[in-house]
């Protein structure tokens, strides 16, 4: 082989390090019931009796599609201004309960050795700043990590917007990121951005549902996944 042969193939089986774009809720913090009953009760208080496992089926993608797809399930069509007020309700009674929301297990430890090992890394969450920011102080998120939330993107999940703005925002193509999600809304979005999926089951979703969407590995929660890194591409340390 010529010397300039072996240096076009070296330059080849370059790979970088993986980038890793985590979803939020249910995946990093133990939010999503907060969420699903913050939901019903906005539902209830606008007439709209909904029952809480439709609810939870839904968690994960945009509000706006989350009502869409309560509109087509119940036969009800809402018009303008009750979509407004539900979206409002829904985030006034979740911020009433997010006292009460915790990081999932694992998930400081799992954020802060990623940053220490200098795998790049972004949160990317359908939630709204002003209701995701309670949640996000809990996981002491060094200053450089970028976060997207809803209200940057055109479209919020099963839409790849999220996913893709996070990777753009780090340098990474996506095809060189792994997606860590809760939901088959976010695995979903992470096959339409081109990257690899990666499930967690601390949101309510089986192992199976998981799979189904698109997840090549799962895992109980963050700590389960901090203990086997080396199979998203997190080289061990030496």
């Amino acid at each position: 082989m010529h010397e300039t042969d072996a240096v076009s193939t070296d330059e080849r089986l370059q790979v970088l390090q993986p980038a890793i774009l985590f979803d939020l809720d249910g995946t990093l913090v133990d939010s999503v019931y907060q969420h699903v009953i913050a939901w019903q009760e906005a539902l209830a208080a606008c007439g709209i009796p909904v029952s809480v496992w439709r609810i939870h089926r839904r968690i994960g993608m945009s509000g706006g599609l989350f009502l869409d797809a309560l509109q087509r399930e119940t036969g009800e069509r809402f018009d303008e201004p009750t979509l407004a007020r539900l979206n409002e309700l829904h985030s006034e009674g979740y911020l009433r309960r997010a006292a009460s929301v915790v990081p999932l297990p694992g998930a400081k430890e799992l954020v802060a050795h990623l940053h220490d090992r200098e795998v790049p890394f972004a949160i990317a969450t359908s939630g709204a700043r002003h209701t995701a920011s309670s949640a996000l102080a809990l996981l002491d998120l060094p200053t450089d990590v970028p976060v997207v939330t809803r209200d940057v993107v055109e479209r919020a999940k099963p839409d790849p917007h999220l996913f893709l703005a996070a990777a753009q925002q780090l340098g990474i193509d996506p095809k060189h990121c792994f997606v860590v999600g809760d939901s088959i809304w976010d695995l979903l979005a992470a096959q339409r951005a081109g990257a690899l999926g990666i499930g967690v089951l601390s949101g309510g979703y089986g192992r199976e549902e998981l799979q189904a969407a698109g997840a090549y590995r799962v895992y109980a929660d963050p700590a389960e996944m901090l203990e086997h890194l080396e199979e998203v591409g997190v080289r061990p340390e030496r």
